[in-house]
């Protein structure tokens, strides 16, 4: 319908279509930013800088937020185009619905259920990291025993070359499953989101990261920044062995590493889907999406450099809780710090599990109401007003593979499913300048044909970092997304039958 609109209605018509069962207009600059940290900060800094900093950049993987952080500014920039001008749900969903068709839409969309699917597994594997050890640290003070690693850690891990995976000997990672069963009873219940609620959250895991800059930067020993960028170890695909893949360090490390934790930076998409709820989208969106960039991108430039000052690189290799795990390493921050820091990075984690909890059963949602998924996915439950199939299916899913598979798969997949929805708003915006230049933009990227051309291959570029193996995977979902759309989405189109 908003394609239509746009082709052939005045911008009053699409405006009454941004009304239909609109929001309060409650959230002003600062709450809109607010959203945009509690949606950000979360796997980015507490689960992924040490990751990425063992089998990537080293040292440098500061550099690659920075890279990760110029592609997103320009990304987001042109979110802040459609988000004032299309105050609609759907996200990347809707934007390239309005401007490359359904088809287009379609792939999009499709990807976009792979992003939020995989990120609440993800980030599920690193609240289980932090939970595990908190808890193994409560049971000390009881002199009861640790949880055992048989139950805590996933069974399968990522060897050295692309497609090796080995066992671990766990059979599950249980706490992994029990956070995505309780977020999932939770949405499925239905719950009031309040930008009170969401601010005192980001004071919490704000508030974590400030005590962990202000204690850790003591304890950084700067002979563990040298050399900041670590020397590439192999040149060529065909050597690879224990210490030396493709991609591993190097200048092309810390491009894959910028490609790994971009990741951190999905969460800015939640500032769109608040369009209706801003006061003044003119004004407010940009800032809420430039401030929550800025911000976290500083912070976490910061916490990474006092991560690898505070320890070798090397010693993060595999482990889900790095922040917690440099402050053991400090006997005199360990008995109150890392509890404080585990205890924050639950909270942060959890709230990033719930916010994409929501947000995957609406996009389900959204594609059934455009006819391109079944009827039963539009569904809302009689009494909670919620798509309670769309979350009970995506809370099984995502259990599973968050209960079995390692975290660097995952972060990986869902970094590319993020760039490619992000590619394609950038170039939606040149679209509709160009197929629609009359539409009134309250808020227009500057020098949209270089902002908007470096946006889309800055997400490019970060898509041709990722490991070939994810671009693999992407390809055997896009083809059972193209299976699912022609036999049934294409013929039920409610736009086609229009």
């Amino acid at each position: 319908m908003l394609k239509q609109l746009l082709a052939t209605k005045p911008i009053t018509e699409l405006d009454a279509v941004a009304r239909a069962g609109d929001l309060k207009r409650a959230l002003g600059p600062w709450a809109l930013t607010a959203l945009g940290i509690g949606a950000i900060i979360g796997t980015g800094i507490f689960v992924l800088t040490g990751i990425a900093a063992a089998n990537n950049a080293g040292p440098a993987l500061a550099l690659s937020f920075v890279v990760a952080g110029a592609v997103c500014a320009l990304a987001a920039l042109c979110y802040s185009e459609f988000a004032a001008m299309i105050p609609v749900a759907g996200s990347a969903y809707s934007y390239s619905y309005t401007t490359m068709g359904e088809g287009m839409a379609w792939f999009i969309g499709w990807n976009l259920v792979l992003e939020y699917l995989v990120s609440i597994s993800a980030v599920s594997v690193g609240w289980s990291g932090y939970a595990t050890q908190f808890f193994n640290t409560a049971l000390g003070w009881i002199n009861a025993g640790p949880l055992p690693d048989i139950l805590t850690r996933s069974p399968l891990e990522k060897g050295v070359g692309h497609w090796d995976i080995e066992r671990t000997g766990s059979i599950i990672n249980l706490p992994a499953v029990f956070i995505i069963a309780l977020v999932t009873g939770v949405c499925y219940r239905g719950i009031t989101q309040s930008s009170t609620l969401n601010a005192f959250i980001v004071a919490i895991k704000v508030t974590v990261i400030v005590l962990f800059i202000a204690f850790g930067v003591w304890y950084v020993n700067p002979a563990n920044w040298d050399p900041f960028i670590p020397a590439r170890i192999c040149d060529t695909a065909a050597v690879v062995t224990e210490t030396c893949r493709p991609g591993h360090f190097g200048w092309f490390g810390i491009v894959e590493g910028a490609s790994i934790i971009f990741f951190a930076y999905i969460g800015f998409d939640a500032v769109s889907t608040a369009a209706q709820e801003a006061k003044n989208p003119q004004r407010d969106m940009p800032i809420g999406i430039i401030a929550s960039l800025v911000i976290c991108t500083v912070l976490y430039i910061v916490v990474s450099l006092i991560l690898t000052g505070m320890m070798p690189y090397q010693s993060f290799k595999g482990i889900a809780h790095p922040v917690s795990y440099a402050i053991q390493s400090v006997p005199a921050l360990e008995w109150w710090l890392a509890p404080l820091v585990e205890l924050g990075a639950i909270a942060g984690l959890s709230s990033v599990i719930l916010v994409m909890m929501i947000g995957q059963p609406r996009i389900f949602y959204a594609m059934s109401r455009d006819g391109l998924l079944p009827p039963v996915f539009a569904r809302v439950h009689p009494t909670y007003q919620t798509p309670h199939i769309n979350t009970v299916i995506t809370g099984v899913i995502a259990a599973l593979l968050g209960g079995f598979l390692p975290i660097d798969i995952l972060a990986e997949l869902t970094n590319i499913g993020t760039l490619i929805a992000f590619m394609s708003v950038c170039i939606g915006v040149l679209v509709l300048r160009y197929t629609r230049p009359d539409l009134h933009r309250p808020f227009k990227v500057p020098m949209p044909w270089v902002t908007c051309i470096l946006g889309a291959a800055g997400c490019l570029y970060l898509i041709y970092g990722l490991p070939y193996d994810t671009w693999i995977r992407l390809g055997v979902w896009s083809v059972l997304g193209a299976l699912v759309y022609f036999s049934y989405g294409y013929w039920n189109s409610k736009l086609r039958q229009r």
